[in-house]
């Protein structure tokens, strides 16, 4: 499928193509748009590719923007229980394989960075660049997996209760009112995601490892975006570890959802990225 926007800086359309690929006796949705070198944009929990559409139009001036709905998210399909970062990894390798990418910068947003890490583990010669937005390299502690056992246990009777709570959590009161109509359609699209979805990509971020020392050694551009106000991310953690490495570090004003909190400093950020 085919979609145009029309850029009026450049005064000319940027053509979006909707493509599935098969996969595993599956289907993986995704989206291309753009010419030029490769980025791929990997949405977080509860998310969908959709989430990068106003981005994905900005880094499509001069780039190929590549936009994947990971696995029981989206209009890609569960192929289990447990969605580990590997085998999410391996569905967007699939795509871009079927692309013929060979290099590429990785943004991941939340579970997307956690995705783009393992995929960093895996072939680290594809990596122009990584960038972690509102993500992290650590691996869950012993009460984060808790709370995601008792999650997945109220995911199988009270769904939308646990949706809108958790996601409600992710905006100040502040940016609740100042982005309400983006902060309802994200929701809306998080209570689209089958209870399949929500309990697989918990079951696999809870197993994943930490990552530091995959991000620390890549040979490529990395980056980290943490917003200030974000209840997810220990950000002088964060800070405090990667000090004294090469891992650059913007820090945003807001919460956890910077593409709709701190939209016009997040792409300038996006944009120097991948344009040095």
């Amino acid at each position: 499928m085919l979609y145009g926007n029309f850029n009026t800086e450049n005064n000319c359309i940027i053509y979006l193509c909707q493509m599935i690929l098969n996969y595993k006796n599956s289907t993986i949705n995704y989206t291309v748009s753009g010419k030029g070198k490769t980025i791929v944009l990997l949405h977080g929990f509860l998310e969908t590719l959709d989430m990068w559409n106003d981005l994905a139009l900005i880094l499509s001036k001069s780039n190929q923007v590549i936009c994947v709905d990971l696995l029981g998210h989206g209009k890609t399909n569960c192929l289990g229980y447990i969605h580990s970062m590997d085998a999410m990894a391996e569905a967007t390798f699939a795509v871009l394989d079927h692309l013929n990418v060979k290099k590429s910068h990785v943004i991941g947003h939340s579970m997307g960075g956690y995705v783009a890490l393992a995929m960093a583990k895996m072939k680290p010669e594809l990596f122009m660049g990584l960038c972690l937005m509102n993500s992290t390299f650590e691996a869950d502690d012993e009460d984060k997996k808790a709370i995601r056992t008792r999650a997945n246990e109220m995911a199988k009777t009270n769904f939308n209760n646990l949706v809108s709570m958790s996601f409600a959590n992710l905006f100040s009161k502040e940016s609740k009112v100042n982005y309400q109509s983006a902060y309802e359609n994200a929701l809306n699209i998080a209570l689209k995601t089958t209870v399949q979805g929500y309990i697989a990509a918990s079951e696999g971020m809870k197993i994943r490892p930490n990552y530091f020392h995959v991000f620390k050694t890549l040979k490529a551009k990395k980056l980290i975006i943490i917003g200030r106000k974000d209840p997810l991310i220990n950000v002088e953690k964060i800070k405090t570890t990667i000090a004294n490495t090469d891992i650059s570090c913007e820090e945003l004003s807001e919460g956890h959802m910077s593409h709709i909190e701190n939209k016009s400093e997040l792409s300038d950020i996006l944009l120097r990225f991948v344009e040095k």
